[in-house]
């Protein structure tokens, strides 16, 4: 039996970034091109299940294979004392640590005495102690790429964070900032006025894949891992997948399961997979977000439920008997939270695969 070659575990890199290929290539020519390069300060936003966190872990795995330093945090609590230890750990093979105790001397009476001095005090700002390392790091010419995950406007180390690093990108440090967060929160880091300059960071609002490129990096997947897939099965598996990078993973893996033995993945066995695969996201993605909207965003999107396609915002307000104002509020709010997506001209659509579907079950 060979292994499963799929990934749906939260944060594993996938064989194939099915989709972020363009993303991919932008970011790493910017840590190619280094100092002065605008994309080397970018924010990644989409919704739970687009991929963010496993696009920041490819990112990283490709900085430092081009010879960077990569520290990879998410916005929680101690978060700056984490990015100084791990940067510092990542680079003891390039510099020496930033604390250490050193011998003031050796006095040999009856009985011999050795006394030593403290360490130097840490440095007293996050800043300044990051700022030694940068030092210590450009006697070799490697850059630090720091890689946030689920960023939120309402952690003050993650503003701290935000404001220190333009001064590190002023000054000409080699250093790179890549984040990714849901969109509300995004949206919300952003009107900030202590990180105004994250405003002009390269950005990239991430969602659903191209059907053709979901089955292209299935098959590559399939193939990796020495097996083949039906025609049928293949084509099966995408439309299960409906372009969500974490579903095609989920489809991919449970489908793989149902015969491992065999050389070839059969419809059965996406069928089959699919039924698990749904249970999974209804679990780990779309209970999570329910959760989160208000009874307010829930009425909205109840009201879009009739519709096959996009619905029309004037029809939404209408069916909720309110005026369009209000509407608007709930437009606004449910496209930060990044459930919907504009498609224009007072056109709306729910913009996480399966959702509506999972609505319409739960709701009645």
């Amino acid at each position: 039996m060979t292994s499963n070659p799929f990934t749906p575990s939260f944060g594993s890199v996938p064989a194939h970034m099915a989709g972020r290929e363009p993303i991919v290539h932008e970011l790493v020519s910017a840590l190619d091109n280094g100092v002065g390069d605008p994309n080397l300060t970018t924010i990644i936003s989409g919704a739970r299940g687009t991929g963010k966190t496993a696009l920041l872990a490819h990112l990283a795995d490709l900085a430092i294979a081009r010879g960077w330093i990569a520290v990879n945090v998410s916005a929680l609590p101690g978060m700056l004392e984490e990015v100084v230890q791990q940067a510092w750990k990542s680079s003891e093979h390039l510099v020496a640590p930033d604390t250490a105790l050193k011998l003031k001397g050796i006095c040999i009476p009856s009985v011999a005495e050795i006394s030593f001095d403290e360490a130097i005090a840490p440095s007293p700002t996050w800043r300044i102690r990051m700022g030694e390392l940068f030092d210590a790091l450009s006697a070799t010419d490697t850059g630090l790429l720091l890689t946030i995950d689920e960023v939120r406007e309402d952690l003050d180390e993650m503003v701290q964070l935000a404001s220190a690093f333009q001064h590190f990108v002023r000054e000409g440090r080699k250093a790179a900032l890549f984040m990714a967060g849901l969109p509300s929160h995004v949206s919300a880091l952003l009107q900030n006025k202590s990180v105004s300059f994250l405003r002009r960071a390269n950005y990239y609002e991430i969602g659903t894949v191209d059907d053709w490129e979901i089955e292209h990096a299935m098959r590559l997947t399939i193939e990796d891992g020495g097996r083949t897939a039906q025609p049928d099965a293949l084509a099966k598996a995408v439309e299960v997948t409906a372009g969500f990078p974490y579903m095609m993973q989920l489809v991919g893996y449970r489908a793989w399961n149902e015969s491992p033995d065999s050389e070839t993945l059969s419809l059965a066995d996406v069928e089959a997979g699919a039924h698990g695969a749904r249970n999974d996201m209804q679990r780990k993605i779309f209970d999570t977000t329910f959760r989160e909207l208000s009874k307010g965003d829930v009425r909205f999107l109840a009201a879009m439920l009739e519709d096959d396609g996009p619905s029309e915002l004037a029809d939404i307000a209408a069916r909720l008997g309110k005026k369009s104002n209000y509407a608007s509020e709930y437009k606004r709010r449910l496209i930060e939270q990044g459930v919907l997506a504009d498609c224009g001209q007072g056109y709306l659509r729910i913009d996480i695969p399966l959702f509506k579907d999972y609505l319409r079950e739960r709701l009645g």
